[in-house]
């Protein structure tokens, strides 16, 4: 079953159950995915593609989360909070931090990275193969962290 069939099930049951925010997130992620699919031009995405529209609209949220939390906004985190959730379920499963460090380790060696110059270069190698599993933030942390 492709990602947007999910959300249509997914979608009609919100609808009959009354769930006001999980329903409005999920009609927010299609309206995402149909925006990506006409901006590339293509009918359907590939699961990269729709990885990568998650991701952004995750990143999104979190991004704004730190904002309203630092602001002491509550409403908003709270409601923030409830998509977090609701698209996380849509999500590949996240790599644990053991797993996360032995493909830095391992991607360190394969690019033979030695100091933060190559940061860079082992970021960009890193990136696909973790994809919509780990966040970058965090990636970022443990580069620097064994690149020292």
């Amino acid at each position: 079953m492709t990602l947007v069939e999910q959300l249509n099930q997914d979608m009609k049951q919100a609808m009959k159950n009354k769930e006001k925010d999980r329903l409005a997130v999920i009609r927010m992620l299609k309206a995402s995915l149909q925006n990506e699919s006409i901006k590339l031009g293509n009918k359907n995405l590939s699961e990269d593609e729709e990885l990568t529209v998650l991701s952004r609209e995750m990143k999104q949220r979190k991004d704004s989360l730190q904002e309203f939390k630092s602001a002491e906004r509550d409403d908003l985190v709270d409601k923030l909070e409830i998509e977090i959730n609701v698209i996380k379920a849509y999500m590949p499963q996240q790599l644990s931090e053991e797993e996360l460090e032995e493909i830095v380790k391992a991607t360190i060696r394969e690019v033979n990275a030695t100091s933060k110059k190559d940061m860079g270069k082992v970021m960009s190698t890193i990136m696909p193969k973790v994809k919509g599993q780990a966040d970058g933030a965090q990636i970022n942390k443990l580069v620097q962290k064994h690149l020292n």
